[in-house]
């Protein structure tokens, strides 16, 4: 056993070269290995990783940003944290950066550009070693900060075409497409979209509602509902009312997140009206409960914490030095199809 002297240290707080000493290995070396440096030898920096282990090493931020000139941690500008599918994003994002040695510091825009771009000029103010920012739409300002920073960036929950632009996400209006294809599939014609919010992403899901039911000929202007009121289970109970009430009758919902449509399962089950052989109804984004409730709650699946990891992946990558193979990443969604939107030909008395 390797015995750590700390003469002349009042704190007692185990260094670097406690480390390098402990594990044979030099101190620059247990550095690299520490950040995660893929060119240091595996059996380096297991040792290195061990002993760090072993004497509870805890990096100092402040010393490795002064030796390096260089921050240890990342930028991360999010819409909100009472929204569950950012708390997942968050998640994946922590889960990949904290093995790396970087932290995230994380700023919520509440969806207000003007309020996300003075965040980042504080951000921006410490230097952050990477930025991870939500959706592609911001002020012209913003764009020019983010350019101008020469950090490196990846943009999340959606995908981007443009040169030199790193991104991670899905296309929004193809899975809300899909979402109103399944309902006329099942049957449905007068399919009714609800949306709060009003985000760039929830317009895009909009647009996909659109595509598809114009495609078919059925689309209906007077079918869309929307409330900039923030997203929650409250506001999707009064819209089903709302919709509810037209003559003649809606035979489908799509909501545009789940809170809305867990709120709309609620305010039928309260007016006595049958999901989903009197009203199907669909929801996105799979939050806890949909699958739950009764009945479960059809809706896309998106994969946020997945976004988060290989957004997280990227900017490793990036903040490295190293060449990203694939610059916008689309991974994709999951219909998941449950009792909210059994066809009608399935259904009793129809």
């Amino acid at each position: 056993m390797v015995t750590i002297k700390r003469q002349g240290r009042s704190s007692g707080r185990v260094t670097l070269d406690d480390v390098a000493l402990a594990s044979g290995v030099s101190r620059i070396t247990v550095s690299r290995a520490l950040r995660g440096d893929r060119k240091v030898a595996p059996e380096l920096a297991e040792r290195a990783m061990q002993a760090a282990k072993r004497l509870g090493y805890v990096p100092d931020p402040a010393a490795r940003a002064l030796a390096s000139s260089k921050s240890s941690h990342v930028a991360i500008l999010i819409p909100l944290l009472s929204n569950q599918l950012f708390v997942d994003l968050l998640e994946g994002v922590q889960r990949t950066l904290v093995p790396a040695g970087y932290q995230a510091l994380m700023g919520v825009t509440h969806y207000d550009a003007a309020e996300e771009e003075q965040l980042l000029k504080g951000q921006l103010l410490h230097r952050p070693a990477g930025l991870l920012v939500t959706g592609l739409e911001r002020t012209d300002a913003t764009r020019q900060l983010i350019a101008a920073s020469g950090i490196p960036c990846v943009h999340l929950m959606e995908t981007a075409v443009q040169e030199g632009m790193y991104s991670v996400g899905f296309s929004q209006r193809e899975a809300a497409r899909a979402m109103t294809q399944h309902l006329l599939d099942t049957g449905r014609r007068r399919i009714a979209f609800a949306a709060a919010q009003l985000d760039p992403r929830t317009l895009q899901r909009a647009q996909g509602y659109r595509d598809c039911l114009q495609a078919a000929g059925l689309y209906e202007p007077a079918l869309e509902w929307q409330n900039p009121a923030p997203s929650s289970m409250k506001v999707g109970g009064a819209m089903f009312e709302q919709i509810a009430s037209v003559r003649p009758r809606v035979d489908a919902i799509f909501f545009c997140n789940d809170d809305l449509a867990q709120g709309g399962l609620l305010a039928a089950l309260r007016m006595g009206i049958k999901v989903p052989r009197q009203i199907a109804v669909a929801g996105f984004n799979d939050l806890p409960g949909s699958a739950e409730f009764v009945p479960s709650l059809t809706t896309v699946k998106t994969p946020r914490w997945e976004i988060g990891v290989r957004a997280a992946q990227i900017l490793l990558q990036l903040m490295r030095g190293e060449p990203v193979a694939q610059a916008s990443i689309d991974l994709g969604f999951e219909l998941l199809a449950r009792q909210s939107t059994e066809p009608t030909h399935k259904l009793p008395g129809r």
